[in-house]
């Protein structure tokens, strides 16, 4: 039976790999990566790195393929289709490299980035090539350091205050509302900077992008002083690599404290 491993390798530095990590590349035979195209050559590159930093030269096997270009113009009620299409043609590739590249007792690897329980398709995806029954393997999980983790442990904080909830949500979700009944929110995918609408309330922002990486930005404070300083750095890098990364967590000050 094939057996696949789907790697948390953490937001980007190298030191954030566990030593399961270590364990489960070092019993892979080959290693899938999904090429962004030129403009995010970067990733590439940073998962490679990894590789020849934690396995002996020659030991190893990757084979690439073209991630499909997913319709990003889509909104509202054609945002789930587009996503499920883009997610299906995602699908159709694992499962030819899987079938072809997959010894039928040998070990594929899927390098993710963060954890591939939060905010990731991998799961799914391969959950979606099962159900299909065109080729058969067993898979596991190896959790990794996500980008929020990341995010409060370099901005020296915590996610939550004491006895109370934080969520974890996405810049458009973030677009329809405030949580209710939570206080810390922590937004990702969030391509509209969404905090913008919430400039007028007392809202402290602890921002990162490109976080555990060299290009590494950081910027913190009251949101109505800090959003437009994020703004600025923001463009300037989107600009500079030609894609950003970034996450961002929202404290808000409750009334009365």
């Amino acid at each position: 039976m094939r057996k696949i491993h789907v790697i948390g390798i953490g937001a980007g530095d190298p030191d954030q790999l566990t030593l399961q990590a270590v364990r489960a590349m070092r019993g892979t035979d080959v290693f899938f990566l999904l090429d962004k195209g030129e403009v995010k050559s970067d990733l590439t590159r940073l998962r490679r790195d990894i590789l020849d930093a934690q396995l002996p030269e020659g030991s190893y096997r990757v084979v690439a393929a073209r991630d499909p270009e997913r319709d990003r113009r889509a909104g509202g009620a054609a945002y789930s289709p587009a996503v499920g299409d883009w997610r299906t043609a995602r699908a159709g590739i694992y499962e030819r490299l899987i079938a072809e590249e997959v010894a039928e007792d040998g070990t594929g690897a899927f390098l993710v980035w963060g954890d591939p329980a939060l905010y990731d398709s991998t799961l799914g995806i391969l959950e979606e090539v099962l159900a299909a029954g065109a080729v058969e393997f067993t898979y596991d999980v190896v959790p990794g350091i996500s980008s929020v983790s990341a995010l409060v442990a370099r901005h020296r904080t915590g996610l939550n205050r004491v006895a109370r909830p934080v969520q974890i949500t996405t810049g458009r979700r973030l677009a329809e509302g405030f949580p209710a009944g939570v206080d810390d929110v922590v937004v990702m995918l969030d391509a509209h900077q969404a905090f913008r609408e919430y400039a007028g309330e007392d809202i402290d922002i602890y921002w990162g992008a490109y976080i555990g990486t060299p290009d590494e930005i950081l910027v913190s404070g009251p949101l109505a002083e800090a959003g437009p300083e994020i703004e600025r750095v923001r463009a300037e890098a989107r600009e500079r690599k030609g894609w950003i990364m970034d996450t961002y967590l929202l404290r808000r000050n409750p009334r009365g404290e």
